[in-house]
């Protein structure tokens, strides 16, 4: 439950105005919503969004998609006419339309009833050779400021206007993960309109304006390099531009910020005592904070940790 504990960190720990604390998870009330919705056979929440309506929306490993009230949770599951009950991305569009991302492809909520959408393939797409991923996987789904739908897929990039899909060709980019197509896991849009592409097994991430796709290099980082078995790491994970304009980066070996010149790593060196940093959110007040094997705030000079000796509900997977 890692994630939504991490949520359930930032609210309650910015809500009175003041500073942190560490002692910001004390009463068991405090952890209700998360083990409302937490099925111990399973894993954890995987994604999360706010409706325009004020919902809250959580995407799960294996018990489906739950929407809440404010008062009372409903679950989604596959006989509600999801293609499966593993979610990993959510998107509400300008439509109010959700989107979303599983295991096995790519669902339509219209708010009545689950639409299956199968994203066509390119005749000329290279085949998935891996056995035990034969599947059509979504990652990522953004929408753009001019409207269109980006996915990051098992089967690599794709564009779409909600109806046709067009596939966007990374050949700037080494070999997927699971596949040779999925080279791409995270996309973001900053403030010009630039789309951010970005996945483990590349040597930095990509800039796409509308034109051409540059490639921006990132410093190697070690993964756990206070462990028995270090390993250099140079991917990342597009994840947020914060209020001064930083683009900030995530990753097996730690997180990234780049200013428009400038590009520096945080790790173990810093104060990241864990081996990735998988989210990464921007309080109202400006801290950055890290999510992963542990959670971490960033006030702009050094980094905090949070782990269970401070109230974190959960670090597992």
């Amino acid at each position: 439950m890692q994630i939504f504990t991490f949520l359930t960190i930032l609210i309650l720990g910015t809500a009175c105005g003041g500073p942190v604390k560490k002692d910001i998870v004390k009463d068991e009330a405090d952890l209700k919503l998360v083990k409302s919705i937490n099925d111990p056979r399973f894993g954890s929440v995987r994604c999360s969004l706010k409706d325009r309506q004020g919902n809250l929306w959580f995407g799960t490993t294996e018990n489906g998609l739950y929407k809440y009230d404010g008062k009372s949770f409903k679950q989604f599951t596959v006989k509600d006419g999801l293609d499966c009950n593993n979610i990993y991305c959510l998107l509400e569009d300008k439509e109010g339309q959700f989107w979303i991302g599983t295991e096995k492809g790519l669902c339509l909520y219209t708010g009545k009833s689950f639409n299956i959408i199968k994203i066509p393939l390119p005749d000329n797409l290279p085949p998935n050779k891996n056995p035990y991923q034969q599947n059509h996987w979504v990652y990522s789904i953004l929408q753009a400021k001019n409207g269109q739908l980006w996915l990051a897929t098992i089967d690599g990039v794709y564009i779409s206007d909600g109806k046709t899909f067009t596939h966007f060709p990374m050949v700037e980019a080494a070999n997927g993960f699971l596949t040779s197509n999925d080279k791409v896991e995270r996309i973001l849009e900053d403030k010009e309109g630039n789309i951010w592409l970005g996945g483990r097994t590349n040597e930095g991430v990509f800039r796409y304006d509308g034109k051409t796709v540059t490639h921006l290099q990132l410093p190697v980082l070690i993964q756990g390099e206070n462990g028995p078995r270090p390993k250099s790491v140079s991917g990342g994970w597009p994840q947020l531009q914060d209020k001064n304009g930083n683009l900030w980066f995530t990753s097996w070996g730690g997180a990234y910020r780049y200013d428009g010149k400038t590009i520096t790593g945080f790790s173990f060196k810093e104060g990241i005592t864990g081996t990735m940093i998988a989210a990464i959110l921007e309080d109202k007040k400006g801290n950055i904070w890290f999510s992963g094997d542990g959670l971490y705030r960033y006030d702009g000079k050094s980094i905090a940790p949070f782990m269970a000796k401070d109230g974190l509900a959960n670090l597992g997977n």
